[in-house]
């Protein structure tokens, strides 16, 4: 606080006082408890992005500390980063989301579901990757336009207190006429640059030996903090992995749980 008047230092502990008074309140600190460091350098990247994008006063604070934690606290690498996501967002979104006339052709392969919630109360979304086929039609401009609508919807789903969501990517059936390394790695940008710290966990689960060349393509363009949640599951392990994180009853019944699968569309 060097160079700051006593009043100005106290308004500024008052102020992060009251913010963790209502994060507590409200169950934020369920699991994504912020420290004082992380409140004033939320302050100070507010300034700087007000600065540059008077808009991003639509933002809440939450928001802004995805971005700062996905770069470590650095406040001009995590600004950078956030002035990128506000830019595309107007650019990608023009309407404010996705419209499901937009991803027809995506639709029609069936191959997103979202149904339950994990133990800390994370949406779960459901790909069956052995579903997804390039789409000739909408090409890859639509099957980023379904990655942003599958995105969008998990992020509605969220309750109070909660900021990320969990994936059970299923292989099932995968093959190489399945392989499209483009959209994969256009998902993966998608997820990394314009929704940091959403994801949880990844599980991937029903994997055959032949995915695991496409694999080796895609693993390099995997942040380190991404690596850190992905989980491969073994089939003969699939239902005890799955419930040391999920209830049976929020389970899927394809894996061997109480819930049917919701199109994503349909939620």
């Amino acid at each position: 606080m060097e160079g700051k008047s006593v009043m100005d230092q106290q308004k500024e502990c008052k102020i992060y006082a009251e913010t963790e008074k209502k994060a507590k309140n409200v169950g934020i600190y369920n699991d994504i408890g912020s420290s004082q460091e992380e409140h004033k350098k939320i302050i100070q990247m507010r300034d700087l992005l007000e600065k540059h994008d008077p808009t991003s006063k639509e933002y809440d604070d939450l928001t802004i500390r995805r971005f700062l934690r996905a770069r470590d606290l650095d406040i001009d690498k995590a600004t950078l980063m956030f002035l990128k996501y506000m830019k595309w967002r107007k650019t990608f979104t023009p309407n404010g989301s996705i419209s499901v006339s937009e991803i027809q052709n995506e639709i029609a392969q069936n191959k997103m579901f979202m149904q339950g919630s994990d133990k800390s109360g994370r949406p779960i979304a459901v790909v069956f990757g052995g579903r997804h086929f390039c789409n000739k039609k909408g090409g890859l401009e639509e099957f980023k336009r379904f990655v942003v609508f599958g995105l969008d919807k998990l992020c509605s789903r969220m309750s109070t207190g909660h900021e990320k969501f969990v994936v059970i990517g299923d292989l099932q059936g995968w093959g190489y006429s399945c392989s499209d390394i483009r959209g994969y790695l256009a998902a993966l940008s998608i997820l990394q640059d314009y929704y940091p710290e959403r994801l949880g966990k990844l599980f991937i689960v029903h994997v055959p030996y032949v995915f695991m060349t496409v694999w080796k393509m895609v693993y390099p363009f995997i942040d380190e903090k991404t690596k850190k949640k992905i989980v491969f599951v073994e089939n003969k392990q699939l239902k005890t992995t799955l419930l040391k994180d999920i209830d049976e009853n929020q389970l899927p019944e394809v894996y061997g749980g109480n819930l049917k699968l919701v199109p994503i569309q349909d939620n």
